[in-house]
């Protein structure tokens, strides 16, 4: 058992450290935010990055995500009511497949289907998706959302997919995103897990900066 001295020095050091730390953490706050500063082009102006919500929006959601995270899929109604209930959101969604070897095909699919005009439909369609995860679900999604599966499978392995997808993942490595989803508002990497993320509220804070 501590005695009453050594709890007493145990406080004090824990007082005075408690400063130097809070100064750590948000100096490595700032760096990050640097960091996706740094990285500003990439995140938001990669061409073959699909966007949804408003492309001329005055706030940037960037999204990570990996169709076969289960926790991608149970943040996708909120960041769907963003969309609807803000005009102004412009969000910029990163494939970043790195849970599964179907999530490498989803994110091809899903990149070629941009060719097709239908990138919203089978985005939309893959996250709803509850069931078992395997290649035949995929492809099963795109026909029912009325994708040309031959013209599909052909886009899939133009060099412009693989390109955008080694791009993700320098761009996630290069800001410390290692799993999904994840989350950037305005220059800001949300750290907090994404049950627990408010997104109006981030947004709001953007706007106030």
């Amino acid at each position: 058992m501590l005695t009453v001295h050594v709890r007493t020095v145990i406080v004090a050091i824990a007082a005075l450290l408690a400063p130097l730390l809070s100064m750590v953490s948000t100096a490595a706050a700032q760096s990050i935010d640097q960091a996706v500063i740094d990285k500003g082009p990439a995140l938001l102006h990669d061409p073959a990055s699909p966007v949804l919500g408003n492309p001329r929006g005055d706030v940037a959601v960037i999204e990570f995500f990996d169709y076969a995270c289960s926790y991608c899929k149970a943040v996708e109604p909120r960041v769907a009511a963003l969309l609807k209930s803000d005009p102004g959101v412009r969000l910029v969604l990163k494939e970043f497949p790195i849970l599964t070897p179907e999530s490498l095909i989803a994110a091809k699919a899903s990149l070629a289907s941009v060719k097709q005009g239908k990138y919203a439909q089978f985005h939309q369609a893959l996250m709803a998706y509850k069931g078992p995860w395997q290649t035949s679900v995929i492809f099963d999604t795109a026909k029912a959302v009325g994708l040309d599966l031959a013209r599909l499978r052909k886009d899939m392995a133009a060099s412009a997919v693989t390109d955008e997808l080694l791009a993700n993942f320098n761009l996630a490595r290069s800001l410390r995103i290692f799993q999904t989803p994840g989350f950037i508002v305005g220059t800001h990497i949300l750290t907090e897990p994404s049950a627990q993320i408010d997104f109006p509220r981030a947004v709001a804070a953007v706007r106030s900066n």
